[in-house]
């Protein structure tokens, strides 16, 4: 099945106008759980309750409400949010131009990416050449569940993609760490950069597994065969040991771990875990 676009609008710059389809470019694989009643084992009803009329209420009556003070709301109906003067509601209005690392990591909030209309692939394809040469990533805002955005755009393996970023009010930039009184000695710090350099290597994605979630579909498949637990390792006891030698062990299991394994570690694929029922996840289920 085809990804469903989420927004469809126009990414503006200058006078150039390029129609685009915005997608999901993330899909979190959680597990999902129903609450059931512990006694019988039944699924728990969750019901929109209205206390005052005493009855259920159909989503076709639930409107939102802002409580301005206790127990008085504002009623905003969908009308009234498609009534609000935003341009970035249909349109992506580039308005700086900026290098991708002066964007703090902690802005990001998550990840689309915009694909061109038929008539536009021309003017698309020009906005991704011209970001990727220069090594810029666009900032505009846009519109998206009820809700204005700043966003960036960047080039990335032949796509633009949109991120959305959190406004400065929504980060937590004051932060409570004063380490100015810790002193490192000359030792600790040029082990701490050989450590660094002998772990040193490209990112690979694919390299990396959820643990959590194997383990809990593991958890899950083994009380479907009526097993009540899994054998694993025990937690090991944390060891406070002194900061440089700590340093030194793990330059040296670093070392070690090189010399075992040197090409064969690089882009090689975990071993193929032994074939069992799959728990599907959230994910999946809504696809």
């Amino acid at each position: 099945m085809a990804p469903r676009a989420i927004w469809s609008g126009v990414v503006s710059f200058g006078m150039v106008n390029i129609p685009v389809k915005l997608f999901s470019a993330t899909h979190p694989k959680d597990i999902s759980f129903n609450l059931l009643h512990a006694t019988c084992g039944t699924r728990i009803e969750q019901k929109r309750w209205c206390p005052t009329d005493e009855v259920e209420v159909p989503w076709t009556e639930v409107v939102r409400g802002y409580q301005y003070a206790k127990g008085r709301y504002v009623m905003l109906t969908d009308e009234d949010f498609e009534r609000l003067p935003l341009a970035s509601k249909h349109t992506v209005a580039l308005s700086a131009f900026v290098p991708a690392d002066e964007i703090d990591p902690v802005f990001h909030e998550k990840s689309y990416y915009l694909a061109p209309d038929a008539r536009s692939a021309k003017a698309y394809a020009l906005l991704l050449k011209a970001l990727g040469d220069e090594r810029l990533v666009a900032i505009g805002t846009i519109t998206l569940r009820k809700k204005e955005q700043l966003c960036a755009l960047r080039p990335h393996s032949g796509t633009l993609t949109l991120a959305t970023l959190y406004y400065p009010d929504e980060v937590e930039l004051e932060r409570e760490v004063d380490v100015g009184e810790s002193k490192l000695s000359g030792r600790e710090v040029e082990m701490a950069h050989a450590l660094i350099d002998l772990l040193r290597k490209p990112f690979e994605p694919e390299t990396y597994h959820d643990h959590y979630r194997e383990a809990l579909a593991a958890l899950i498949d083994a009380k479907l065969e009526g097993k009540e637990e899994l054998v694993t390792a025990p937690p090991s006891e944390p060891k406070v040991i002194d900061l440089a030698d700590a340093l030194a062990r793990s330059v040296a299991a670093a070392r070690a771990g090189r010399r075992s394994g040197p090409s064969s570690t690089r882009r090689k694929r975990a071993p193929a875990a032994p074939r069992r029922r799959r728990v599907r996840t959230s994910a999946e289920k809504a696809g």
